[in-house]
């Protein structure tokens, strides 16, 4: 009696035990996934998991949700190459991750080059959803040998950044999958312009420009609806030396959101609904076919959802083209009635609006918006000033140059004031 119990309890600490082989959440220099063997990593709390995935009968090596009811997938290494067959194996050679194919052909590799060879690299898959490679003796991030948060495919995670990093010159982007069941580059991207002022595109084909963010005014994009009234959500854009690159967080470890582009053409913020068990469409982007389509009325215009036509001329222009205008032919836009004298000139504000594209925009974060005015002025060729951040009344400034382009208002408590530069006679 005695022996079966001590045998019980031996078979129920086997199988309680951890197994040393390996750690749930990193891949050795030893040790590989395969397709076939089914193996895994789970990231610590077990959020995201990490493994071989098959669709139209091609394998994939992705990243998805570990606890959600629907498989979402959130990365994709070899999105451009998958394996034909179910033969794959994801193993660390030579100090870079590499994931073979068919007849043990590279078909996805980290391509390092690196120097010290000294020590070995292990490949971790962190909680927060970044897959690392590093040196087996440091853990500090900013030492990490390579990292999936770098090259993200159409979803950016909370923590993850999106745009530049101005030491390496990398630049973070979001492209959609070619369609719901194949993850390969697609049409759509979602990219950072930097500029002095730097702004988001929704691309086609990498070069269509099918919308603009409008620039970071300290509290969001201007063109674009965040809701700033989630207590659990922070939303960051960091403008420095090193980077320009926009990140969010959650402060609630039970909510999941993600930004997608989706291959109909959206920027979308999703929020797992866990009652229903499914994705909702918290907000996408563009919402209107008309107001927020990139460079719609042209020149010196603004796009207005409540007016008919939708396309304004900017007090003191005119359409450019009268024939063309009256048949909803907005893309010459406006012309000013009354050129600039450079002396005697004043401006016209304009509430709510999503501020010009920022091509040819300066910026001067050292002065608040009576300077701005003073400063437009003196300059013969400033066409319009705004506030560069909207926090505290106003701060710095942003001035444009030569033409206003794809501009349209909101209503109320969205956008911002822009000021316009008019000749005295087109003042009233």
């Amino acid at each position: 009696h005695h022996s079966y119990t001590l045998y019980f309890l031996l078979v129920f600490f086997v199988l309680i035990l951890p197994r040393p082989a390996f750690s749930i959440n990193t891949l050795s220099s030893t040790e590989s996934l395969t397709i076939s063997s089914n193996r895994t990593l789970v990231s610590p709390g077990n959020f995201f998991e990490l493994g071989f995935f098959r669709t139209n009968s091609r394998w994939y090596l992705g990243m998805w949700y570990k606890k959600l009811s629907v498989r979402t997938y959130v990365w994709v290494a070899n999105r451009d190459n998958p394996v034909a067959n179910s033969v794959g194996t994801l193993k660390i050679s030579g100090n870079n991750l590499v994931l073979l194919g068919h007849s043990s052909k590279s078909v996805w590799s980290t391509n390092l080059t690196r120097r010290n060879e000294r020590s070995s690299v292990v490949a971790e898959l962190l909680a927060n959803g970044n897959f690392v490679m590093r040196d087996s003796n440091n853990n500090d991030a900013s030492r990490f040998l390579w990292q999936s948060f770098d090259y993200p495919t159409d979803t950016l995670l909370p923590e993850m950044k999106l745009g530049y990093d101005l030491k390496t010159g990398l630049n973070r982007f979001l492209t959609a999958w070619r369609s719901s069941d194949d993850p390969s580059s697609g049409e759509i991207s979602y990219k950072l312009e930097p500029r002095r002022l730097p702004e988001f595109y929704l691309l086609k084909r990498r070069v269509f420009r099918l919308h603009r963010s409008g620039p970071w005014n300290g509290i969001r994009f201007s063109g674009i609806p965040e809701d700033q009234k989630l207590s659990y959500m922070i939303y960051n854009f960091t403008e420095n030396s090193e980077e320009l690159a926009y990140t969010f967080r959650i402060t609630n470890n039970s909510i999941y959101s993600i930004l997608t582009v989706s291959s109909e053409g959206k920027l979308e913020r999703l929020m797992w609904n866990p009652s229903l068990a499914m994705w909702n469409v918290f907000w996408f982007f563009p919402v209107d076919s008309q107001c927020d389509t990139y460079m719609m009325c042209g020149p010196y215009s603004y796009c207005d959802v409540n007016t008919s036509p939708v396309c304004n001329c900017i007090q003191g222009f005119n359409p450019s083209n009268v024939q063309q205008w009256d048949q909803r032919s907005w893309s010459d836009g406006c012309i000013r009635k009354t050129l600039l004298s450079c002396s005697g000139d004043g401006f016209t504000r304009m509430k709510n609006m999503k501020l010009p594209e920022t091509t040819m925009a300066t910026v001067d974060r050292s002065i608040g918006v009576k300077e701005c005015e003073k400063k437009c002025l003196s300059d013969c060729n400033c066409t319009a000033f705004a506030n560069a951040d909207i926090r505290n009344g106003g701060i710095g400034c942003v001035f444009w140059t030569g033409r206003l382009d794809d501009m349209r208002n909101y209503v109320a408590d969205r956008g911002q004031d822009l000021y316009v530069r008019l000749a005295a006679a087109d003042l009233v």
